[in-house]
Parts: structure tokens; sequence; C-alpha cells
């Protein structure tokens, strides 16, 4: 006896979550290097300690404000995403974000959903099916975010410089309050992170899991950021170590001073393209983290010496960037289209 088409869309819907927290487990892999990068490779805390700071507050972000931007991938790209399509999307996205993070490079994980999203959304409603306004709202924070990170890194390092170095001569209650702020803001950072990065796993599931295709509630929304956080904080802790090595010991060598400074760029920034947008228009932009996180590092770095960062290394992060769009939205489009020709 077949099964009817409710049962299908059941079992399809259980197959994509499975994916999804696959998804979420990569991303943690990947990602997690952006808001613990500093706090390790300045050897303020353990890898051990990061890591436990990071999922607790990532967990706080992806649950409390997580929504804001899952709505944005779920519905603002294109007006909907069925359920071969959410899986094409995440298996698509999954593929590159697994191999890059074995290659240990920080990726934009936020490219490479929305990249998926774009090719799926091509294949099946042509381009007259994207919207348009959004995307390049989303573009435009992808080329803005790293900028503001950047900037801000340079400036909170000449900031602290100015106030605190040059008053320190040695006191080792500056040195350890230096510290302690560090600790504070990677508490930020994984927070911001985790509002910002939760919706790359599951803002695809939004729609699908709401009622005739309408935004769930904020139950349902809560769950899905509870779901995708769990296996983002998985992933971290398993395999998040070679892109954090990456970010933490190969893109520079930071000290306390320039490690505070680069946190506190990446945590501002991931948080306020996250909140602002939201607050004005209801979608709050899915930057990547990883590009805040390296422009802060690189700003801060910057401004303590010009030579201090690897250019070898910047490259070749970028060359991974740069690649990230093609090829999430060529597999995108591909994978939906062999499914939709198979099943």
């Amino acid at each position: 006896m077949g099964l009817d088409q409710m049962s299908i869309d059941i079992i399809l819907l259980i197959i994509g979550l499975v994916l999804a927290f696959i998804m979420a487990v990569n991303i943690g892999g990947n990602d997690a290097a952006n808001p613990t990068s500093p706090t390790v490779g300045s050897g303020a805390l353990s890898l051990k300690k990061t890591l436990a700071i990071f999922a607790i507050f990532t967990v706080a972000g992806a649950t409390l404000q997580g929504y804001m931007v899952m709505k944005t991938i779920g519905s603002g790209i294109v007006e909907n995403i069925d359920i071969i399509g959410a899986i094409a999307i995440v298996l698509a996205a999954s593929i590159w974000i697994f191999f890059s993070s074995l290659r240990g490079m920080a990726i934009s994980t936020g490219h490479s959903i929305i990249s998926a999203v774009i090719g799926y959304g091509i294949l099946k409603f042509t381009f007259s099916g994207l919207n348009f306004s959004i995307l390049v709202s989303i573009v435009l924070s992808w080329i803005t975010s790293p900028l503001c990170a950047l900037f801000f890194g340079y400036a909170f390092f000449k900031i602290i410089e100015v106030f605190i170095l040059k008053k320190q001569n040695g006191n080792k209650k500056i040195e350890k309050g230096l510290k302690i702020a560090l600790i504070i803001s990677l508490c930020f950072a994984a927070y911001s992170f985790g509002a910002n990065d939760v919706s790359h796993a599951t803002g695809v599931y939004i729609k699908i899991t709401g009622i005739e295709g309408a935004i769930p509630n904020m139950s349902t929304m809560f769950f899905l950021a509870l779901y995708g956080a769990i296996g983002i904080v998985i992933g971290g802790i398993t395999i998040g170590r070679r892109v954090i090595e990456t970010l933490a010991f190969k893109v520079t060598r930071l000290d306390i001073p320039t490690a505070l400074a680069a946190s506190l760029s990446n945590a501002f920034v991931v948080f306020a393209f996250a909140t602002i947008p939201y607050l004005i228009w209801g979608y709050g932009l899915p930057i990547s983290s990883s590009y805040a996180a390296v422009g802060a590092i690189i700003g801060a770095s910057s401004a303590r010496s010009k030579k201090s960062v690897n250019i070898k290394v910047s490259a070749t992060l970028v060359l991974y960037w740069i690649t990230t769009v093609p090829i999430c939205a060529a597999l995108g489009g591909v994978i939906y289209y062999l499914f939709t020709v198979f099943l």
C-alpha cells in the first residue's frame, strides 16, 4: 500500500530537519572560530574553557534573537521554499562548508546557504522569483560588514592603546582587567554569533513548519533556533579546532589588547546587522560572521603593526570567500534539479 502525500511530506520534513542538524554541526565546525579565536589566540583562556562559554552564549543568542535573521532566509529571498528545495539547499551548503572546514578555511556559512537558496530560486522560479530588494541589502551587508569590522577593530585598538596601554607601565591590575574584558567580550561575541548564524541551519524551514506556509509562531521559531543552536555547539566542540587554529594563530599573532579590540569589533558588527535592520524593516541581515571576524582581526592587528598580518593566509581565505557564492548556487540548483527528476 502506497503512502499518501501527507505521509510523504512528513517523511521529507523529518529528513530535512535531520539534514538541518547536520548543517548546524558543520556551521559550528567552521564558524565557532569567529567569536572564539581572539580569546584562544591571545592565550586568555584555554580552548576548552572558551568553547564552554561559547556554547552557553551561542544558545542564548540563537533562542532570544535568532528569529530575526531566520525570517529573512526563510521568506525574504524567494517567495516560498518547498521541502525538496529546503533539503537541496541545506545539502548543497553542507557539502561546501564541510569541505572548507577540513581545509581549515573560515568561509561564510551565511553566504553558502544564501547562495544555495539563490540557485534553487533561479531554477524553480527563474530570476523573476528572486526578491532583489532583499538580495541587494544582503549583498551590501556582505561588503560593508567586514569593512565595518576592520574599521572598528582598528579604532578599538587605538582607543585601548591611548587610554589604557600608555598608562599601563606593567600594572598587573590593568593586565587582569583587559583579560576580564576580553572574556566578557567573548560572551557578547558568542551571543551575537548565535543570533546571526542559527538562521543558516534552520531558516529555510520556518515556512515549512508553519500552517499552510505561513511563518510559524514564536514557540516554533524558538524550538527551531534551539535545535540549530545545539547542532552548532556540537560542531564547534567536535570539529571546530582546525578553523579556530587558522584564525587564532595563522592570520596574525594576537596579544590581549589586540584580541580585545578584534573581539569587540566582531561582536558589535554582527549584533548590529542582525538587530538594527530587523527593528527598522522587519528583516535582520544574515551577514558573514567569518568575514566580520577576519576583518576585525586584520583591523586590530594593523593598528598594532602594519606588518603583522599573514598575507598568504589572508589571500587564501579571500579566495575561498569569492568561490563560495558560485559553487553553492550551482550546487543548490543542480541538487534540486536532480531531486525533481529522480524523486
